[in-house]
């Protein structure tokens, strides 16, 4: 008995949530940081802290795709 593996592909709508969900995101925390009654050094690093934060969530996330990949690829 042999299981052809299905692929899983994300319609156009849940990417588009994808894309509309982060960029919203994005700016309300942008909108956040600059409204923050705080010094301009304080709302830089909190800038630098969310970029930072948002690079390596991207990162994180590549990472755990590519070794899933690699696991479908050995169990061909």
């Amino acid at each position: 008995m042999s299981e052809t593996p299905v692929k899983h592909q994300n319609t156009a709508a849940f990417y588009g949530q994808a894309v509309a969900s982060f960029s919203v995101a994005m700016v309300a925390t942008a909108v956040g940081i600059y409204k923050l009654h705080a010094d301009a050094w304080v709302r830089a690093f909190l800038a630098i802290a969310v970029l930072y934060l948002v690079t390596s969530s991207f990162t994180l996330a590549k990472v755990i795709r590519d070794r899933q990949d690699a696991g479908a690829e050995r169990a061909r």
